[in-house]
């Protein structure tokens, strides 16, 4: 626990160093905070929106990490990123880094094992026996939540739009490695996970994909 604090703390540094203007200020305001509070009452509180819940997507870690409105880890799961890594450019299958925000969800009441084809739930159902008479496709399952970049000429814009690039956090079969970067951009999540979050994640809560978590 105590490891984890630790490494909160040096990610709250790091989005100081990132930051800018009145961001910047709230996030060093965080920081001075956190020198003065006990260990065992840290807090992570969203560095972008403070007062708002938000989410961590960590690449090193493979983990997805829901932070309510004070900071305090709610939930966390094991996910799977990009197997080609960090990268924000149009069609190169890799995982956006910086701040997004969940600018729509798809999927309220299709089962786990729904298969969603082009934000369209249909009447397919996943099994491993399909996977395996496919096994190259990316199959998309039971919830999406698709997301906006907000850091214009990095997440946002023309040739490096998450929107656009159709970057999600969805649910993915059992054949998926979790916990070792597989996707071709997206945020792959368990099913029952991903449900899980899907309920408890409003429209424009803040997600933060950091490389180095």
């Amino acid at each position: 626990m105590k490891q984890y604090w630790r490494a909160a703390f040096i990610l709250a540094l790091a989005l100081v160093v990132r930051g800018a203007g009145a961001e910047s200020v709230a996030t060093a305001d965080f920081v001075i905070a956190q020198q003065a509070t006990p260990l065992g009452d840290a807090r992570l509180p969203n560095p972008r929106d403070p007062g708002s819940e938000w989410i961590l997507v960590g690449m090193a870690s493979q983990q997805l990490t829901l932070f309510d409105a004070r900071g305090r880890i709610t939930a966390r799961y094991t996910v799977s990123t990009a197997r080609l890594g960090a990268g924000e450019k149009e069609n190169s299958m890799q995982t956006p880094r910086g701040w997004h925000r969940v600018c729509d969800k798809i999927g309220d009441g299709a089962s786990p094992d729904t298969i969603i084809y082009h934000r369209t739930i249909t009447p397919w159902r996943y099994t491993a026996a399909l996977h395996a008479d496919y096994p190259d496709k990316d199959w998309v399952l039971a919830r999406i939540l698709w997301l906006c970049g907000q850091e214009p000429g990095r997440n946002q814009g023309k040739g490096v739009d998450s929107h656009d690039r159709a970057i999600y956090i969805h649910g993915a079969g059992d054949h998926v490695a979790f916990g070792t970067p597989t996707s071709r951009g997206c945020v792959r999540m368990r099913t029952r996970d991903v449900i899980e979050l899907y309920e408890h994640v409003p429209l424009g809560t803040d997600v933060l994909i950091d490389e180095a978590h």
